[in-house]
């Protein structure tokens, strides 16, 4: 399809197809791009509002096996990782809760030694200090079913009954198995990360998903990737947000064994702009100031962005790869407001505080 005809169906809030998107992305201006993601994100959500979370990001530990190449905070077992202590994740809880935060991102590395039992009675300790949980991704879930021998549906209901709240959308990187076999051999694949989310949100679990983009994948890979959220998302409706971020070369083992230069905000924004476009049935599109910084967050507004993420009041796998962007609250409800937008504080689920 010629663009001017592909543009007017967009703006008239047509679903495009791959092969109209693989058009959009080769053929239209970055102006164009985000007049129509804009467009779309204002019938979305006619209120002038931006929201955000309060929260803070919590490794539990930084001993993996999963040796991803585009990783620079990991430590290989054996080495100089940790485990977090109870009285260490009660501090950072206590914490969380007197900045006024209502949640947690609890991630960490895949530990080959920790049984599946560590993994629920840390949930169950956390949920005694009365914070939601949105813990864990579809390649721990694996792990835990690895470690444990019970399916991954078994292994969702039992975090579940440990008071698992909802899961962020880590490990997605690009949903495509090339691409994860050189990047994350070890990591699930393509389909085992849609199948967990699907069994997540099968059983009433709310997540988001993401996309690293910007090493190794093809235009038609990230396209792929698009594909597989929305066409879950048609069938389970259980993504909140969708979170694009471009790769953070510095400290990796994929930078140095390869040149790739650090996506530039140009190319960042006409990603946004074009999940904004593509995803049509996942409500919420969130832009990434911890790693653009926050002139480009405001940007991102206008391109199809309507949610400035978290306050991450501690963040420590993107710094690891020498990003060190800082935000408060206060900041945060500037720069939205000083953008034209309303700030408002919001949960996971989007119900607004």
């Amino acid at each position: 399809m010629a663009l001017p005809d592909l543009r007017s169906r967009v703006a008239a809030g047509e679903r495009v197809s791959g092969g109209e998107w693989l058009v959009l992305a080769r053929e239209a201006s970055l102006q164009e791009l985000g007049f129509l993601a804009h467009a779309i994100r204002m019938r979305l959500h006619p209120e002038p509002l931006v929201t955000y979370v309060i929260d803070r990001n919590i490794n539990y530990t930084d001993i993996c096996i999963s040796g991803c190449k585009f990783c620079a905070f990991y430590q290989a077992p054996g080495d100089r990782g940790t485990v977090l202590s109870r009285e260490a994740l009660a501090q950072k809880i206590r914490e969380t809760r007197a900045l006024g935060g209502t949640q947690v991102l609890l991630q960490g590395g895949l530990h080959p030694d920790l049984p599946f039992s560590f993994y629920e009675e840390m949930l169950r300790f956390m949920k005694s200090l009365d914070i939601h949980v949105h813990g864990f991704s579809p390649p721990e879930i694996q792990h835990f079913s690895k470690l444990s021998g019970l399916p991954t549906r078994e292994v969702i209901k039992r975090l579940i009954a440990a008071g698992l709240d909802s899961i962020p959308g880590g490990g997605a990187e690009i949903l495509n198995n090339r691409v994860r076999r050189e990047l994350a051999p070890n990591k699930c694949d393509a389909d085992t990360w849609i199948r967990i989310m699907g069994e997540a949100h099968e059983q009433g679990l709310k997540t988001t998903a993401t996309m690293m983009f910007g090493h190794i994948e093809t235009l038609e890979e990230r396209l792929e990737h698009l594909e597989r959220v929305r066409n879950l998302q048609d069938r389970t409706g259980g993504f909140t947000a969708f979170i694009p971020w471009p790769f953070q070369p510095d400290n990796t083992p994929l930078a140095a064994s390869r040149h790739i230069e650090k996506t530039s905000a140009v190319h960042y924004l006409r990603m946004l702009a074009l999940s904004r476009i593509f995803l049509d049935n996942v409500p919420n599109l969130q832009a990434s100031w911890v790693t653009q910084g926050p002139k480009i967050a405001q940007l991102a507004l206008f391109f199809g962005a309507n949610d400035f993420g978290s306050t991450m009041i501690e963040e420590n796998v993107v710094a690891a790869a020498g990003v060190h962007f800082r935000l408060s609250e206060q900041e945060i409800r500037r720069l939205v407001t000083d953008a034209g937008f309303t700030p408002h504080q919001r949960l996971m689920d989007y119900t607004l505080v």
